[in-house]
């Protein structure tokens, strides 16, 4: 079992090409490290694992929605609710809603559709006095969309964020001092402006009476079919001892084929002619290299020029990984999601199922908009493992989140 491999030994073992186990690898699917002579290696049991969980038994389906048999005392306030799926997460994980703030019409209808007994306000949040809810909710929620803020260099603090949704979120969190206050943005605001951004919404945070901290979450590790990367920044009230605890990954991920499986019918995108015949020739877990390259200069047109993998251009998914990150559309051309065996955009339904969205959650509005509900939402079951996270901070029990799964789970 402690017998090391390369690569190629690897390729041959599982039966993919190199190409594939390289990506799997990037992707953090399969675990390498580097020997003495800086040669790429890989545990016998790790390629096991692998090779087990990509080529086993069809029958066995490890998808499911993540649902807690215990309800707790806890309130919550969610802004930039959407379609809802951070707030189902969380009241799957045990959590009550307060309060849910949501602007667009179609997600706030979602949200009444699906959860009448919520209490959603379709409102611009700058407009939304948050102070009757002051000392009487346990957390914060939200998950802000990122905007550059303009920079005085005076060290303004709380008001240099004003004008953006982040200080709408921050002004939340000021207004009700939750115990606990939780942002949720994309990886890339580490890196926005030189991690100035960031910086800033720290010390705001600081600034109003919490200390903080923060980390990416990969989905793909936390029962979710899809590789999103996701940060999580969570705040403690300063007058609290309540240890930080971030959800711990899993050893193993889902298949979009167990994702997918006995999905329901419903609409979806559709592509052209001339499209369609493109991605014909694409196999699963493919993109445009696939190609002859004549079609791939054709189809490229200047990109093809310009640097970068642009993997996502001409992609078709593949039945036996996650997916990738789900966009606010499955047939753009630089993120394209084809299905894995049917030359066509994935579904809205199939989209729902890879963001974990239960089958009976419906979405309103024209399936531009439905799409771009889902693909905006965070996965409802990376929710779940937050929620359950904070529960044991507000708990001090570090060890809540390692409990037996079998004991909180809906299976579909």
């Amino acid at each position: 079992m402690n017998k090391l491999l390369t690569i190629n030994d690897v390729a041959k073992l599982i039966g993919v090409s190199i190409d594939t186990v390289r990506r799997w690898e990037k992707a953090g699917l399969i675990k390498s490290f580097r020997s003495e002579q800086n040669y790429r290696m890989f545990n016998y049991s790790e390629v096991l694992r692998v090779k087990n969980k990509t080529r086993g038994n069809n029958n066995e389906n490890n998808y499911k929605i993540l649902k807690s048999n215990k309800i707790t005392k806890y309130k919550t306030i969610e802004l930039f609710t959407g379609a809802g799926g951070t707030a189902l997460g969380l009241e799957n994980a045990g959590l009550n809603h307060v309060l849910n703030v949501e602007f667009d019409k179609n997600a706030a209808k979602t949200l009444k559709k699906n959860r009448p007994n919520w209490n959603v306000i379709v409102e611009d949040i700058s407009k939304v006095d948050f102070s009757e809810w002051k000392d009487k909710v346990d957390i914060v929620e939200g998950g802000f969309p990122c905007q550059t803020f303009s920079y005085a260099g005076k060290g303004r603090g709380f008001e240099e964020t004003r004008g953006t949704l982040f200080f709408e979120f921050a002004r939340c969190v000021k207004e009700t001092m939750p115990k606990i206050a939780v942002g949720e943005n994309v990886k890339g605001l580490l890196r926005h402006n030189g991690g100035k951004t960031l910086n800033t919404m720290v010390k705001t945070l600081e600034e109003i009476g919490y200390k903080v901290s923060y980390k990416v979450l990969r989905s793909q590790y936390l029962d979710v079919p899809q590789k999103r990367e996701r940060l999580i920044i969570l705040a403690i009230r300063n007058d609290l001892d309540i240890p930080f605890i971030f959800p711990k990954e899993k050893d193993y991920y889902i298949s979009i084929r167990e994702a997918l499986k006995n999905v329901p019918k419903s609409d979806g995108q559709k592509y052209s002619e001339k499209k369609k015949k493109i991605l014909d020739m694409i196999p699963p877990g493919g993109y445009w290299k696939d190609l002859p390259i004549d079609l791939q200069k054709e189809y490229m047109g200047a990109s093809y020029y310009l640097g970068g993998g642009k993997t996502g251009m001409a992609r078709r998914l593949s039945y036996e990984e996650p997916s990738l990150t789900l966009t606010c559309s499955p047939a753009q051309k630089q993120t394209e999601r084809c299905h894995p065996e049917e030359t066509r955009p994935l579904t809205v339904r199939e989209y729902a199922r890879i963001q974990t969205f239960p089958d009976e959650w419906e979405f309103f509005g024209p399936i531009t908009s439905k799409y771009k509900q889902i693909g905006n939402a965070v996965p409802v079951n990376l929710g779940y493992h937050i929620g359950k996270s904070l529960i044991a901070m507000l708990e001090n029990k570090p060890d809540l989140i390692n409990m037996e799964i079998s004991e909180q789970i809906k299976s579909i």
